[in-house]
């Protein structure tokens, strides 16, 4: 017979195994509820400290949500544009940078290499040039792309309704998942959710705010440099920061490749350099640590393992799940860790 503390890795494993099953199949519709569910996690003190001020709970979720759509809308009508100039911009220019780039590779390799960049070159200007004659032939993509974006809206209404009933019954809810839990274990897993709590929370807004901040500042950085691309760059470079060196990395060669090509000198690159380390600069000594601090106490090594994990079994479901499964894992090991450090074992 199993004994008792057998009996409970059995239950926890095949728990886990089932969650994952579950998010394996129903991939699209948990990636949504955990978008929602994410939203209504970050929000919840702020309608919580309203709600206590005596502002009604539904007005202040309302308010919330009708905020957040206006700046994703205002945002996509003032990015998606700008974006849509510097792509421009950068690939008119791309055939004189080819030249160049052509001409620096013979000069490196005193003609021993010889990369045929021409047939890119005029693939790149026939695009240009037969532009208007496509136009014709795009107008049933155009219909379809209409379609996608009716369904992406639909989708983002759906979170929308998601998050607002999840945060105008969250304390309910809370409260039935207590209700439900066997006598015995109630206060210990509270006492564990409240840990997870503290964790989570100040990863996940703490983490969010970085991003934001971060893609400010490699945005205005790189347009003081003078590329072109400085906004898709700043933006994808903020918002990947998440994951530790990657976004970091990937920016500083982005932008320095398109740099070199833009401009054909040392200088440009320097301040390229320079923007991403003031960047750096306040990401690891203002903004990490007043906004994160220690957070889930993971190795970056850990974090882009958990991370690619999650994408890579579950999808963008995955990648939602991998630092908040990491956050629970941490606080688990922790306390694992202590019994240890008490127990006879560790004599």
């Amino acid at each position: 017979m199993l004994g008792e503390t057998e009996r409970r890795v059995l239950y926890a494993v095949a728990i886990l195994l089932a969650a994952g099953a579950v998010i394996y199949v129903l991939a699209p519709v948990v990636t949504l509820f955990l978008l929602a569910s994410l939203i209504a996690y970050i929000a919840n003190p702020l309608v919580s400290r309203a709600q206590r001020a005596g502002v009604p709970r539904s007005a202040t979720i309302l308010l919330l949500l009708l905020l957040l759509v206006f700046a994703v809308a205002a945002l996509a009508f003032a990015l998606v544009p700008m974006a849509q100039r510097e792509f421009t911009t950068f690939t008119a220019h791309a055939p004189a940078y080819m030249d160049w780039l052509q001409a620096r590779i013979l000069r490196a390799t005193h003609g021993r290499y010889t990369p045929d960049l021409h047939a890119l070159k005029r693939h790149i200007l026939a695009q240009w040039q037969g532009v208007g004659a496509d136009v014709a032939r795009l107008l049933p993509v155009a219909t379809a792309s209409g379609l996608h974006i009716l369904v992406a809206l639909a989708r983002l209404m759906l979170i929308l309704v998601v998050t607002f009933y999840l945060l105008r019954d969250w304390d309910d809810i809370g409260a039935t998942a207590v209700e439900i839990l066997p006598g015995r274990y109630r206060e210990p897993i509270v006492r564990f959710a409240g840990e997870v709590d503290v964790q989570l929370g100040r990863l996940l807004r703490g983490q969010l705010t970085v991003m934001i901040a971060l893609a400010i500042l490699y945005t205005v950085g790189l347009s003081i440099a003078g590329l072109d691309l400085a906004l898709p760059v700043g933006v994808v470079t903020g918002f990947l920061s998440f994951i530790p060196y990657l976004g970091f990395f990937t920016g500083l060669f982005t932008a320095s490749l398109a740099v070199l090509l833009q401009y054909h000198d040392v200088r440009h690159l320097l301040f390229v350099f320079a923007a991403f380390g003031f960047g750096e600069m306040m990401e690891s000594m203002v903004l990490g640590p007043r906004l994160v601090g220690r957070s889930i106490g993971l190795h970056p090594l850990l974090v882009i393992f958990a991370v690619l994990t999650g994408g890579q079994l579950f999808g963008f479901a995955g990648i939602l799940l991998a630092l908040p499964v990491s956050a629970v894992l941490m606080v688990w090991l922790r306390r694992v860790h202590a019994r240890y450090r008490h127990s006879a074992w560790s004599e």
